[in-house]
């Protein structure tokens, strides 16, 4: 699961930082708070790749996606990349909690195996 979740957080970091040279443009906006608001977002983004194994991890995850997705009030197509992202992390969660118990069955198995091979030799 960490791998895929990883995956999709490094991704948003990207995409935040080209949000935010979008919002730039927004004559509104001042240019320090556009990076203030989108450094801490791609921070958390780096942050939460060490922290989904961690307890909250995950619900810190979906957190950022809501933001993701809200800040497409200020540069309109985040609404459909935080939509996009947030199926992407509904997907690492999904899938990634799938995978990890192959693994561990795949283990269980082969350790099961090699125990028995030790106890006919």
């Amino acid at each position: 699961m960490r791998t895929l979740c990883a995956s999709t957080l490094i991704g948003e970091f990207f995409v935040i930082g080209f949000a935010g040279l979008v919002a730039m443009k927004d004559p509104d906006l001042s240019m320090g708070t556009v990076w203030t608001v989108c450094g801490i977002a791609m921070l958390v983004s780096v942050l939460l790749c060490g922290m989904i194994t961690r307890p909250g991890g995950v619900q810190l995850g979906w957190a950022l996606q809501i933001a993701l997705i809200a800040s497409g009030f200020i540069v309109p197509i985040m609404f459909f990349m935080g939509a996009v992202f947030a199926a992407l992390w509904w997907a690492s969660i999904h899938f990634g909690q799938k995978i990890d118990e192959a693994k561990a069955r795949f283990a269980a198995q082969a350790e099961a195996e090699s125990g028995a091979a030790e106890a006919g030799a």
